[in-house]
């Protein structure tokens, strides 16, 4: 089964000989999965940029190998131990993508200035619903609900504190629940390697994950009213009421500025003292998701009157309460030099003007 050109191969690729049948086969066989090796490799990695790149990079040697696959394991099972060694390899030689909570540290003063580290590889939202990086119908239910909360930023952050083995078969056990055996022979080590790896990446996860204390559940009309009273607040410009609407404990942090900042008061003070907004009607909020997660492209009001895009903020809610209570406990307001790129992959305009109706600017603007 010789495989050629496809619709998905890298360009050095599509120009060394012309579509085959098998390439079709091959097409048909990996390109439902695609959406799920992205997400396996956006855990590896922690940059959406970086996996969507490896998981070219998997496709293409998954291509060049289709002809020796002998069926033994099912097509997604191969495609994820492709994967896997890719990220492997590319991880050699890159850091670790953080967020400025996880460097270490107490949270910062709202009061000083802010710093900016460009250097540094921060980790990066990921563009998608949970069902476009869920397996299908048939899948274990299980795995389902671990492939959906396994995407979540708190998680991915969490992951960028393990060496790269300890990663992979955490991911491997744990989100894509793999046999001990069969992560064995995917990385090519021993069963027993793979136990020890396995508990030193629980426990060291364990140490990292932040704990957000959520006695109860959210509905899903208490999540509607919490993030429409949210974007109010902003687009008012009314900090009070945005500050309320956080836990005690509550963490706001803005990559690339390297501080993080903690609890309502401190997160008020930072937003009145360098927000460059000045009144209602200076802030749009559009509603996107990332990471599953609701999530809020930020437009801000320029000196020529326009609205650009700003930061794209990342909200983790909890429930608080056992009355139904819902709040914030955590914002990543991801910075960058080209966010309208960067709005663009999460389905948001390069204007706020050019929203579907479904999603237009509050009436005030």
């Amino acid at each position: 089964m010789g495989c050629r050109n496809l619709n998905h191969m890298p360009p050095q690729a599509a120009t060394t000989a012309q579509p085959t049948d098998s390439d079709a086969e091959f097409h048909a066989a990996t390109e439902p999965f695609r959406r799920e090796i992205l997400a396996h490799c956006y855990r590896m990695m922690g940059s959406h940029h970086d996996a969507e790149d490896l998981t070219q990079d998997t496709y293409l040697r998954a291509w060049r190998a289709y002809d020796r696959f002998d069926g033994r394991a099912s097509v997604r099972t191969w495609l994820h131990k492709i994967a896997t060694n890719t990220c492997l390899t590319a991880l050699q030689s890159r850091q670790r993508r953080p967020l400025p909570s996880g460097l270490g540290g107490d949270a910062f003063d709202p009061t000083d200035a802010l710093d900016t580290d460009r250097e540094v590889p921060w980790l990066e939202p990921f563009a998608g619903t949970v069902d476009e990086i869920s397996p299908g119908d048939d899948a274990d239910p299980a795995y389902v609900v671990g492939a959906r909360e396994s995407i979540r930023l708190a998680f991915i952050a969490a992951l960028q504190h393990l060496p790269e083995r300890q990663r992979a078969v955490l991911i491997l056990r744990d989100v894509l629940q793999w046999r001990a055996a069969e992560v064995a022979d995917a990385i090519g080590v021993t069963t027993a390697t793979v136990n020890s790896l396995l508990q030193r990446a629980r426990e060291q996860l364990r140490n990292a994950a932040p704990q957000h204390d959520s006695p109860g559940e959210i509905t899903d009309d208490a999540k509607r009213e919490l993030l429409a009273r949210y974007v109010s607040a902003f687009e008012r410009y009314d900090v009070d009421a945005i500050a309320s609407m956080f836990t005690d404990k509550a963490i706001w942090e803005m990559p690339p500025f390297t501080g993080w900042y903690q609890g309502p008061a401190s997160i008020a003070t930072l937003i009145r003292g360098n927000c460059p907004a000045e009144k209602a009607g200076d802030q749009i909020l559009l509603p996107t998701t990332a990471n599953g997660q609701p999530a809020f492209g930020l437009y801000m009001r320029g000196p020529d009157g326009v609205h650009r895009p700003f930061q794209l903020q990342v909200l983790d809610v909890v429930a608080t309460g056992a009355a139904g209570t819902v709040e914030v406990a955590h914002v990543v307001a991801f910075f960058g030099d080209d966010l309208t790129e960067d709005f663009a992959r999460f389905g948001l305009p390069a204007t706020p003007y050019d929203a579907p109706p479904q999603v237009q600017p509050s009436p005030w603007h």
